[in-house]
């Protein structure tokens, strides 16, 4: 008689919503993230609501001040997965950005440095289309609901 294995379920829960590449867009984008991380059982000002909020935040301003093509939008993705939520920002523009040198007096170029502060990792990665990906992984600081 033979047994089968088991296995561990897994959820995985997932959002993407494509954004107008302006400050509109990028505000909506941020108040949808923290009500979907709501939705999913961390609620508004937790630690890692307030953490995906300035993730996708800066990742929004930067998809709409550095990486805005004209006519087209952005996209994020949230994927929430073994206590990790993985925020996917993705725009037309093919540049990559990059972690800035430390300058306390530069007036910008702080929104990478957040991002470095508050998420467990993050980089970037091609994509299926012009432009790029900018990603970040946070902890969601608890088992998934």
């Amino acid at each position: 008689m033979s047994t089968t294995p088991t296995q561990e379920s897994v959820t995985v829960r997932t959002f993407a919503q494509r954004f107008s590449a302006t400050r509109r867009g990028a505000r909506l984008a941020r108040r949808l993230a923290v009500h979907q991380l709501d939705q999913w059982g961390h609620p508004y000002g937790t630690p890692a609501s307030d953490a995906v909020a300035l993730v996708v935040a800066e990742l929004a301003a930067n998809a709409v001040l550095h990486g805005r093509v004209a006519g087209r939008d952005f996209e994020l993705r949230l994927h929430h997965r073994d206590g990790t939520v993985r925020i996917e920002l993705s725009d037309t523009h093919p540049a990559h950005p990059e972690l800035p040198a430390h300058d306390p007096t530069a007036e910008g170029g702080r929104g990478l440095l957040l991002i470095d502060a508050v998420a467990t990792r993050w980089g970037t990665s091609l994509r299926g289309g012009p432009g790029k990906t900018v990603w970040a992984e946070c902890e969601t600081g608890g088992p998934d609901l």
